[in-house]
């Protein structure tokens, strides 16, 4: 392979989100729209249809893994009808949910003739693991996002299985772009062409969530959750996320990590509070830095923070056959995933290097520690709100 750091010239990513929100919010000023409808864990399906019937309302899909469906209803009194319900539990908001990557995209170039390594990967000192023999295989890793290209050299080898809850007559392929690039990040072939991943040899799952749009509603990434823990995925990335507090969303979270999964998720570009599910204790929240190892001016930031990783002009795989280069808590995410992955490796030779409670494996709190003892110490020592425990380092986590 041949090494070089790759430039920061950014082309960043504006997805066309006005069209897609402006309908939802039409739906939820009028009281309708959709919602996820939790149930007693004693009624039976055919009960729960029924509910749903009697209140105006219409299934949409069933989301087994918290108890609920998700439904559309075509005005408040369906609604509060719905709610009032007996055999109803709760009815939350199926809100939109986005994926968080900033600014614009330029063109997507050709792909390189030559391999580079991302400066991001280079920085977290991954390339540092393989030579050990550790390229994250067989650690799957699932891809919660717009889906994964399929028919990229860069990737394709990699992705072993996927699913499209927005559509399951379709194919996961990615019409966006965002989780092409995200997936890049994690585990983009070393083939001598493109770019590597944090992980070249890790299992991709491509979950899609997401449309060409770049956003979804939060009942699909609740699917999207309940087919990772269905299929044995070690490790979730959701480089996505939304300013509302949904119990649903924290439900399917909690059982996520319960399973053995490690959830790692962005943690928004707003400058300000950290969006969810990334807010949730159950997941590890990422911050984005720069090629000075700064935190990024449009990072979330705030005590849910847990790691840092490079997030600024960050190059990698592009829908279809293409790359690009883009920014944002979304591309910092990924660089933790590929780690955690490379620690759950190691640990399959070695379960000690993680393993504090003697069970012979790394469970998510493990993996999370190990992660965060090894981080690289920047801002005002120990934790801080901007970074964490610090900048994720590959190389120091598997030791």
């Amino acid at each position: 392979m041949k090494k070089f750091i790759l430039g920061a010239i950014t082309f960043t990513a504006i997805f066309g989100l006005a069209l897609f929100v402006a309908q939802a919010m039409a739906q939820i000023n009028d009281g309708g729209g959709r919602k996820i409808v939790v149930f007693q864990a004693n009624l039976n399906d055919a009960a729960k249809d029924e509910i749903i019937a009697h209140a105006g309302g219409a299934k949409l899909k069933n989301l087994d893994l918290i108890g609920a469906k998700a439904v559309w209803v075509p005005d408040r009194s369906s609604a509060a009808k719905l709610a009032a319900s007996s055999g109803v539990v709760r009815v939350d908001d199926d809100v939109v949910v986005e994926a968080l990557v900033r600014g614009q995209k330029g063109p997507a170039p050709a792909p390189q003739p030559v391999e580079s390594l991302p400066w991001g990967v280079d920085r977290i000192d991954a390339e540092l693991v393989w030579p050990s023999g550790n390229t994250a295989d067989p650690i799957k890793v699932g891809i919660i996002d717009t889906g994964i290209s399929n028919s990229h050299p860069d990737l394709l080898a990699n992705v072993k299985r996927g699913v499209n809850t927005i559509n399951p007559r379709k194919n996961w392929n990615d019409d966006n772009g965002h989780g092409s690039h995200v997936a890049g990040i994690v585990a983009g072939l070393d083939n001598d062409i493109g770019i590597i991943g944090v992980g070249p040899a890790i299992d991709l799952y491509a979950i899609k969530v997401l449309g060409a749009s770049g956003s979804g509603y939060l009942s699909d990434v609740i699917e999207g959750i309940q087919w990772a823990i269905a299929n044995n995925v070690q490790v979730i990335n959701m480089s996505l996320g939304t300013a509302s507090d949904v119990q649903s969303f924290h439900d399917a979270v909690i059982l996520a990590k319960n399973s053995g999964i490690v959830v790692v998720a962005a943690a928004g570009n707003s400058g300000g509070s950290v969006s969810f599910p990334a807010a949730y204790k159950e997941a590890i929240a990422v911050s984005a830095t720069d090629q000075n190892d700064v935190i990024a001016s449009f990072s979330s930031r705030g005590p849910e923070v847990d790691l840092a990783a490079p997030g600024v002009s960050i190059y990698s795989t592009y829908k279809g056959t293409s790359y690009s280069t883009l920014s944002g808590t979304s591309m910092a995410a990924p660089h933790v995933s590929g780690t955690a992955a490379l620690l759950l490796s190691a640990s399959l030779l070695n379960p000690s290097i993680c393993d504090t409670n003697n069970d012979q494996k790394c469970d998510p709190d493990e993996v999370q520690t190990k992660l965060q003892a090894t981080a690289v110490d920047f801002g005002v020592i120990g934790f801080d709100n901007l970074y964490g425990w610090g900048r994720v380092r590959a190389d120091q986590a598997v030791k």
